[in-house]
């Protein structure tokens, strides 16, 4: 008999496994269910699309619902939310607006994404108050803003969805409000990239309220306030955040780790031999640590959702290990991170810790455009292997790839600043800034023993 495949979410992780799924078996059925009527929508551009870059929501669609049931051969409905899964017998239960039913499964991806983050306080009903998690959020944003015309603006978070929305609003004529109850914005890519992205948004206008937990929101009806510990700030317009969606899988008695996202093996396997788990809803292992971390990017999710459609046709692919690697704009200026940059996580895994920070040109300096890159490098220093870095500056944050080739690779700093790396004047000068850091953390090594 033929055997089903059947996957939860129908975004990155989900598709990508249903799609692969089918070009390597074309006789295994397999069925999509997504509680919501987009998929496979590329939601990083959600921001650009609030901003006015993007003109349609379409256009964030990588392939339509249409495509994907009449020339990908799968069972995609959309609307369709599944609210219990028993692992044990095998089936799922799916809900729609006039109908509940059980589907049997041979094999089961949960690709359930992230879910609105909803503070435990008041407010979060009021109107104006928005998450930005999914197209229908993302359009609602964009409603709001063009027919309220709202002036100011609260963004719950200093992440990177809260960087790419505060320039967003911005650029469409609002005050902009960040809170973050961390000291820092963008906290993984550590404090001398966040402490440049920072004063570049004082910049922009925006006022920051670093270290500040929100209590809630005010208003009648319509949001109007912040409510801090300190008072009140005003606001017509509230975004706040995401986190993973794992409740589901959770209640049905599938594990979850130390991150709080469902615990995978190195093939994207649940504590249930035929569950998969991939996307924003679950862990990876860290390439540097070798620990589960979670780190809730596009690219990890098509990577995941790509391995487990080879798995589950008979091809045993592992779903590959992270770095956390991630780049953001903002406002004028490119961030990127990769690896382990905070040394006491470093130390707390067995590793000691170095580290060196360096300026450099991005262009010979002679030939126009050319700006300043800080590249921060961190390494052990007994192997001298890379253990994580970070780039700041307004061009040419994509030389985090370099970094991070280097940790899959688990290249020294050595190795790294010997690369043969492009050189021409409008480009990079002789020495790529990657090098130069690695060459002078090297030379730092040499001198400490």
């Amino acid at each position: 008999m033929t055997e089903t495949f059947v996957v939860i979410g129908g975004d990155a992780a989900g598709m990508s496994a249903a799609s692969k799924a089918r070009r390597e078996d074309p006789d295994l059925e397999i069925i999509v269910f997504e509680k919501g009527d987009w998929v496979s929508y590329a939601a990083c551009g959600m921001p650009y699309y609030v901003k006015g870059d993007v003109d349609s929501l379409d256009d964030l669609v990588q392939v339509t619902p249409d495509a994907f049931r009449t020339e990908r051969d799968i069972d995609l409905r959309t609307n369709h939310e599944v609210v219990d899964i028993d692992p044990e017998g095998r089936t799922v239960t799916v809900s729609t607006s006039d109908d509940r039913f059980e589907q049997p499964y041979d094999q089961l991806l949960v690709a359930t994404g992230a879910r609105a983050i909803e503070p435990p306080f008041d407010g979060m009903d009021l109107e104006g108050v928005f998450t930005i998690h999914d197209m229908d959020e993302a359009d609602a944003i964009h409603t709001y803003v063009t027919e309220t015309d709202p002036e100011t603006a609260a963004i719950v978070g200093g992440g990177y969805v809260g960087i790419e929305m505060a320039e967003a609003l911005a650029d469409r004529g609002l005050d902009i409000h960040l809170f973050e109850m961390l000291p820092h914005v963008l906290q993984p890519f550590g404090e001398s990239v966040a402490t440049v992205v920072e004063d570049h948004l004082r910049e922009q206008d925006v006022e920051l309220h670093l270290d500040t937990p929100v209590e809630g929101f005010g208003g009648e009806g319509t949001v109007t306030s912040v409510d801090l510990d300190s008072g009140t700030v005003p606001a017509d317009i509230v975004i706040v955040g995401v986190e993973p969606n794992v409740e589901l899988a959770a209640d049905a008695g599938i594990e979850t780790g130390e991150t709080g996202a469902i615990a995978t093996d190195e093939y994207g396997r649940t504590n249930y031999e035929t569950v998969f788990a991939a996307g924003d809803c679950a862990e990876a292992t860290n390439v540097v640590t070798g620990k589960p971390d979670h780190v809730p990017l596009a690219l990890t999710a098509n990577r995941a959702g790509r391995a487990i459609g080879q798995t589950v046709t008979g091809t045993p692919t592992k779903v590959g290990e992270i770095a956390g690697t991630a780049i953001v704009k903002a406002f004028d200026l490119g961030a990127a991170r990769t690896g382990v940059l905070d040394e006491a996580r470093a130390r707390d895994v067995g590793f000691d810790p170095t580290s060196v920070e360096i300026s450099a040109s991005t262009r010979a300096h002679y030939y126009p455009g050319a700006e300043e890159l800080t590249v921060t490098l961190v390494a052990d220093r007994e192997s001298e292997r890379v253990l994580g870095a970070s780039v700041v500056g307004r061009e040419g944050a994509k030389r985090i790839d370099t970094a991070a080739t280097a940790l899959h690779a688990d290249l020294t700093v050595r190795e790294v600043a010997g690369l043969d790396l492009a050189y021409a004047p409008p480009f990079s000068p002789v020495w790529d800034p990657i090098a130069t850091a690695a060459k002078v953390l090297a030379g730092s090594l040499e001198e400490s023993t």
